[in-house]
């Protein structure tokens, strides 16, 4: 059976407990144990998917087309949990299930409240991600203690340990230790209020990490272990990695984070902890990188960091395995309609298009991918990116000058980019969407089939309008390779120019599948390419195939 691991925050948001979730899960799976992990989020949303990406950050999409908070990358990217929609859960969903469930009767008239129906909801919804054959489920509550958006959640998690066994439950909190400069001491007063807050609700933590900018010495973590009520042993410290997020489970590993969980919730281990991929990655990180290439990143919501998250942690996977840094050069869409793509890009090492909804910008982009198109820089396009590709390649090499996508422009004369017949009647825009993985065959001798060196892949999606099949002849015809086709529908999931040194775009989203230990194919090529024209060793495909040729490869 199942044992369970609630990660709770305190003091100021944002701390990082999906971090610190990541973390442990990577830890326990270094064990050898089976580990899920999944996050319970406050807001009234059923799901991010209609959010804005300034609100919220990306939507991450998982194999089976959940879209879900941007946390839930981090878990991916540090584990090998199996995530899919039993990972995520908001307030608005485990609401609207309970809903629907009293409009069909399902509570026989029996008169509907947080407690016990909206809590039992809650924990049937962690005991539904226990059944996929796991050791351990790691369950992130979102907010920070004391929101009144959070409580429902709380209440949950103290009577499913109180039903459970406090053997087999265990509570996690993460707070803040602030430094203050002027007296130059920490302060653990906000720690102090925020256990004492979960106390209140019935939840005492077994655990306590606390962030910090600085080392703290021993009588601090004694103040806070008797304050707190919770052995000192049990009291460990977060402070601000040096030079990646990936050293924290090695900090977390050098403190006996998971020897104090195996002990606490009665654990066999089922193997010595191995962390060597990690150590051998943070060694690269610390010691064995050089130099950087400039990438420059031309979107429409380039103000919020988290917008892109999962690209700017792609790129530094990628990075990390060409032993190099990526300097990220954030240029917003409107600023090149507005100066012109060489006054943001002429001194750039390579150009992303990222993902996006709506026209804000879009003249932008397509200004940016013609300038990498014709300067000949690296240029990668992830979903709308794609999309600008294609509508900048018919208007300026077919000279189809209005080309465009029903998206922006509805009544366009030249629909390159638009919804499959099949949508346009569907009045409900969330039933258009491509949502989770979907399969994507190669054609041989292509960019893209020597960045997977293989025939099919799956990737996961997140969009409404594809290119249209119906001027790809013309378009082939003037030198754009559809390189990866979706053999189920015949659309077109990766486009590509054979005569520029590496230009490629893709339907889907990749970085979703990237890893610091395994960096994703498109994105290891991309950050590659970009180096090899930063020291002028890119060359035209072309020139490279006969070259192969010439060398007897």
């Amino acid at each position: 059976m199942a044992k369970y691991i609630f990660v709770t925050g305190g003091v100021v948001s944002s701390l990082g407990k999906g971090l610190t979730s990541a973390a442990i899960g990577c830890l326990l799976e270094a064990r050898g144990l089976k580990v899920g992990i999944q996050k319970l989020d406050p807001y009234i949303n059923v799901d991010p998917g209609t959010m804005s990406p300034f609100e919220h950050g990306e939507v991450y999409v998982t194999d089976d087309g959940a879209e879900t908070d941007l946390d839930l990358g981090h878990y991916e990217r540090f584990t090998h949990t199996p995530l899919n929609r039993l990972s995520n859960f908001t307030t608005g969903r485990i609401y609207d299930t309970v809903i629907r469930r009293e409009r069909a009767g399902g509570f026989l008239g029996k008169t509907v409240q947080v407690v016990p129906h909206i809590t039992n909801e809650i924990k049937t919804c962690i005991l539904e991600m226990a059944k996929q054959d796991l050791d351990v489920v790691i369950t992130e509550i979102g907010g920070t203690v004391g929101d009144i958006e959070s409580l429902p959640f709380l209440e949950a998690i103290r009577q499913f340990a109180l039903e459970q066994g406090r053997d087999r439950v265990m509570f996690v909190h993460l707070t803040l230790l602030p430094f203050l400069r002027a007296s130059g001491e920490v302060k653990t007063k906000p720690t102090q209020h925020s256990v004492g807050k979960l106390r209140e609700i019935g939840i005492q933590a077994d655990v306590l990490i606390y962030r910090t900018e600085i080392e703290v010495d021993e009588s601090v973590r004694r103040k806070m272990s008797l304050f707190c009520n919770i052995p000192l042993d049990s009291v460990f410290e977060e402070k601000d990695v040096d030079h990646s997020i990936y050293e924290l489970p090695l900090v977390l590993a050098e403190q006996g984070v998971d020897d104090m969980i195996l002990k606490r919730l009665q654990l066999s281990p089922k193997q010595e902890r191995d962390l060597s991929e990690w150590e051998r990655l943070v060694d690269v990180i610390r010691h064995q990188r050089q130099g950087e290439v400039k990438i420059a990143i031309v979107g429409k919501y380039i103000e919020l960091h988290d917008a892109y998250k999962s690209i700017y942690e792609a790129l530094d996977h990628a990075a990390i395995a060409a032993r190099t840094r990526v300097r990220l050069h954030k240029v917003e869409a409107e600023d090149i309609e507005r100066d012109g793509a060489e006054a943001h890009l002429k001194d750039v090492d390579a150009i992303l298009v990222p993902g996006g909804f709506g026209e804000r910008g879009i003249e932008g982009m397509i200004l940016g991918a013609r300038y990498a198109r014709e300067n000949g820089i690296p240029y990668f396009g992830i979903c709308l990116g794609l999309q600008i590709a294609v509508i900048e390649f018919a208007r300026n090499v077919c000279r189809m000058k209005d080309a465009s996508s029903t998206e922006f422009a509805p009544d366009c004369g030249v629909p390159v980019i638009d919804l499959m017949a099949e949508q346009q009647s569907v009045t409900d825009k969330g039933g258009t969407m491509r949502l989770g993985a979907y399969p994507c065959r190669l054609k041989k001798d292509t960019l893209a089939y020597s960045l997977y060196e293989k025939d099919e892949i799956s990737e996961r999606h997140r969009h409404r309008w594809e290119l249209n099949n119906r001027y790809l002849e013309v378009l082939e015809a003037n030198g754009l390779e559809p390189s990866g086709i979706n053999p189920d529908k015949g659309l077109v999931e990766i486009v590509e120019i054979p005569s520029h040194p590496w230009f490629i775009g893709v339907q889907f989203h990749p970085e979703f599948k990237s890893k610091p230990i395994r960096p994703h194919p498109i994105f290891r090529g991309f950050v590659q390419a970009a180096l090899d024209r930063q020291r002028g060793q890119l060359k035209p495909r072309a020139a490279r195939k006969q070259a192969s040729r010439g060398s007897g490869e």
